[in-house]
């Protein structure tokens, strides 16, 4: 497994993070498709014997169950020192005021509740999960330099918004002396590109670690374009995200195709090595409900696509609406 610093840390995670939002309890949140506790836990346990240290989820998959889980498992396969936990805060937790956002309030409880869910005393990574627009940015990023100092997080970060937002966020850090955002946690893969336009340059330019959630697209690029699987059929956050650009992303979906048959290799490896073939990109978040992904995700970290592989790659693709903000 290749390791990397994340940004401009000094902290080392590995080139892929095992993305956790597949383990929980099916009968709490919104995705009944996921893995419960003993189903869960051989996959934590095959990332680390692969050499992943990083792992990620957010308080609100599955109702907290995903951090339960995550936690215990991590507790009982690894030391503490050796692993990177990443969790995320701003979905809705309880019903009334004050059950979600990234108001000071909401921050300071919800970084409690999810070290207690977790079992530990400090998350290495803490992200804001996305934009909250009835919050002011100080409130917001004085909250998070207070969860720093308080030593609950080692250091924090951005998930899905506009740039310009991030880029206002990093100038407000900055301007007020704040715990400065070291990574942002972003929608790309071959269907949605539009991410290269502004947010990955100003990643680049500011020394920001990018951890791309969904790099294969929700298992889309990974499959024929009409076959469904059960998260599939169930997943309504997915369905809004690729209904727009069908034809082409058909199209994009039949490149991967094509170039995994030439090369002879599974069409998750292919779809991956594009992703990290970019400099930018610091660790893909890849998930896996079958031992098989795992195998793909880390097999991919060897697979180097020429630039007439790439070419094929992105030739299909067409500017798509904004996305990933939801």
């Amino acid at each position: 497994m290749d390791h990397t610093r994340l940004g401009r840390t000094g902290l080392e995670v590995s080139r892929l993070c095992l993305g956790c939002m597949s383990y929980g309890d099916p009968e709490r949140g919104n995705h009944a498709w996921t893995l419960p506790e003993a189903e869960s836990r051989p996959f934590i346990r095959k990332a680390l014997d692969l050499g992943i240290n990083f792992f990620d989820t957010a308080n609100v998959y599955s109702d907290g169950t995903s951090e339960e889980i995550v936690g215990r498992a991590l507790k009982d396969f690894a030391r503490r020192e050796e692993v990177v936990i990443a969790t995320k805060v701003h979905g809705r937790m309880r019903r009334g005021p004050n059950g979600a956002g990234l108001s000071r309030k909401a921050i300071l409880h919800e970084i409690d509740a999810s070290l207690a869910r977790l079992g530990t005393d400090y998350v290495d990574l803490y992200q804001i999960h996305r934009f909250d627009y009835l919050t002011p940015i100080e409130e917001t990023l004085e909250a998070l330099d207070e969860v720093v100092k308080a030593g609950k997080a080692r250091y924090i970060g951005a998930s899905s918004m506009h740039a310009w937002q991030f880029a206002k966020m990093l100038g407000a850090q900055e301007r007020l002396g704040l715990a400065r955002f070291v990574s942002m946690q972003n929608y790309v893969n071959l269907l949605y590109r539009e991410e290269e336009r502004e947010m990955l340059p100003l990643c680049a330019s500011e020394g920001i670690g990018v951890i791309p959630w969904s790099p294969l697209a929700r298992g889309r690029l990974t499959r024929d374009w009409d076959e469904m699987t059960a998260r599939a059929e169930t997943d309504e956050f997915g369905k809004g995200l690729y209904a727009r650009t069908a034809e082409a992303d058909r199209q994009v979906v039949e490149a991967v195709a094509k170039v995994a048959a030439q090369r002879g290799l599974p069409r998750a490896q292919i779809a991956l090595a594009w992703l990290l073939s970019k400099d930018v990109i610091t660790a893909p978040i890849v998930g896996a409900t079958r031992m098989q992904h795992l195998d793909d995700a880390v097999a991919a970290l060897s697979v180097r696509l020429d630039d007439f592989e790439i070419a094929a790659l992105e030739a299909a693709y067409v500017p798509h609406a904004v996305a990933g903000f939801m």
